[in-house]
């Protein structure tokens, strides 16, 4: 048996592990990488060189300072705010919860984000006398495609920048996320109002719950000093990577960030571990190493050489990005969004190299589909968050999730091109 063949059989598992959750993703992903190891795919070096990355250190300096932004109560003031600002009607308490989750998941965790924005919705309903049900689950939605604005945003666009770095080839800036995200984010707010808002169930909470988490609101007091703190440290980590300054990268603007939130307390030392996604860190830090072993085993070349036939032998990119964006998007539907960008990242570039064509387009359309996880209460952090408040059943996000879902891939297919064509002049 190839060393191809091996190498995809492992891959096959660790898909089978990711979906089924038998073992902790995180778990899987170590797993794997170990495997690769023993299997003889990797150098001893090479099997524990994902835990190095640049990118791990950005994951984790930025979610440091995404803490300090939940933990002065920044994040919450900042949309507490915003909505009241948009009003209390309906609709506009819809377009204020889905502006803030937008905007404040651009830069810090979706589920910080809505664990943040979480009491404060079910306040406001309770205040205004309107179903939680019918404000939760668009501000769920709004934490995901929000993640699509910039690098940070979510682990998938990071995922995607780093992949075109370890094949050798220009990877994404900052903010060139957002000529995507920006429309897509429009796309599905101006969706939620005029027509998914239809697709709603309007099942009222339990008032009892709703009067706890406004009390619980209500006794929350921060420091103004370390609120203005932690936004002017945000912002200055967020105009530094945006600049692009040579003489920080993006891990050390992350990094300057989160140490000087913990030098002028605005989290502490145990807040800011806490303030860790380890998830995210070790199941990217272990599947890093396997795409390594997808490109030295060949294993990524045959699987694009047999997508390719199978496809017509010389099908348009656009297809490829087609077929690539279901696949992403429905193994996200029910695994980790990280997990689906990382899994399928190395193939997307393998494709590309076989047609002779740009990856960014494609590998865009893997990330932005991992985002799309829209039609499961399980696909994404901030839709479980939401299931147990807004009494939501399985179905209730099958109904508003799977069109938003279509709209997003032929929204897709349609900018991605336009923004980074597969044959550039």
């Amino acid at each position: 048996m190839s060393p191809a063949v091996k190498c995809l059989i492992l891959v096959a598992v660790v898909a089978v592990l990711f979906i089924t959750e038998l073992i902790p993703l995180s778990v899987t992903a170590m797993g794997a990488s170990v495997a690769s190891g023993i299997l003889g795919f990797l150098t001893p070096k090479q099997v524990f060189s994902g835990l190095s990355d640049s990118t791990v250190i950005l994951f984790a300096g930025m979610f440091v300072v995404g803490g300090a932004m939940f933990q002065t109560g920044l994040a919450s003031e900042i949309g507490t705010r915003i909505v009241n600002a948009c009003g209390r009607g309906e609709n506009s308490l819809m377009f204020g919860l889905m502006l803030v989750g937008t905007l404040l998941s651009s830069v810090l965790a979706n589920t910080g984000t809505c664990a943040c924005m979480l009491p404060v919705a079910l306040a406001i309903c309770a205040a205004a006398d309107i179903p939680a049900s019918r404000e939760l689950m668009p501000l769920a939605f709004a934490c995901g495609w929000g993640g699509m604005i910039t690098m940070v945003g979510t682990p998938p666009n990071t995922i995607a920048t780093a992949a075109l770095r370890n094949a050798g080839l220009e990877t994404f800036g900052f903010f060139e996320w957002a000529y995507a995200g920006i429309p897509m984010s429009i796309i599905g707010m101006i969706y939620m109002i005029f027509i998914g808002k239809h697709l709603l169930p309007k099942a009222k909470i339990d008032p009892n719950q709703e009067i706890k988490q406004e009390a619980d609101l209500a006794t929350i007091k921060h420091s103004p000093t370390k609120m203005a703190i932690s936004g002017i440290i945000l912002l200055g980590v967020v105009v530094v990577m945006a600049s692009g300054v040579k003489v920080l990268t993006l891990e050390m603007a992350a990094v300057t960030g989160a140490l000087v939130a913990c030098v002028t307390g605005c989290i502490t030392e145990k807040q800011a571990y806490a303030s860790i996604d380890w998830l995210t860190i070790f199941l990217f830090a272990g599947m890093l190493p396997v795409s390594t072993a997808l490109d030295k085993t060949g294993a990524g070349k045959l699987v694009a050489d047999v997508a390719v036939n199978a496809m017509g032998g010389h099908p348009s990119p656009i297809v490829c990005a087609a077929v690539l964006f279901i696949l992403s998007c429905g193994l996200t539907q029910f695994m980790s969004n990280t997990a689906s960008a990382a899994l399928l990242c190395p193939i997307g570039i393998a494709i590309s190299k076989e047609l002779g064509a740009d990856p960014k387009a494609v590998l865009a359309a893997i990330a932005i589909a991992a985002s799309c996880a829209f039609a499961t209460p399980v696909g994404t952090p901030p839709n479980t968050l939401v299931f147990g408040p807004g009494r939501y059943r399985f179905i209730d996000y099958i109904k508003p999730g799977v069109p938003l879902i279509i709209i997003c891939w032929i929204a897709s297919l349609i900018l991605l091109p336009i923004i980074w064509p597969f044959f550039p002049g």
